[in-house]
């Protein structure tokens, strides 16, 4: 099981909310919206992707990095720069 099964629902439905977002985004493409507002919602759903990935490194952390480290303590510390490499990851983009 991972770590974020037990709130995979609200994650589908940020995702969801995200998805729109995103056909906004298009929308507002076609219809030739003004530069910098289209610019504001491209920051806005830049953000709420970092949220998401935020929530998943957290729920990582806290269940397949605890567990790991509970059975292992290589396999924990292989999780943590896992972890590491993931967060490294998210800052890039």
């Amino acid at each position: 099981m991972r770590g974020y099964s037990m709130h995979k629902d609200d994650y589908r439905r940020r995702l969801a909310r995200i998805e729109g977002q995103v056909r906004g985004l298009q929308r507002m493409i076609d219809d030739e919206e003004y530069c910098i507002d289209v610019l504001t919602q491209i920051a806005s759903v830049s953000k709420a992707l970092q949220g998401v990935g935020l929530g998943l490194l957290d729920e990582h952390l806290r269940h397949c990095v605890r567990q790991a480290a509970e059975t292992d303590p290589q396999a924990g510390d292989d999780k943590v720069h896992e972890a590491i490499a993931a967060v490294e990851r998210l800052l890039r983009a």
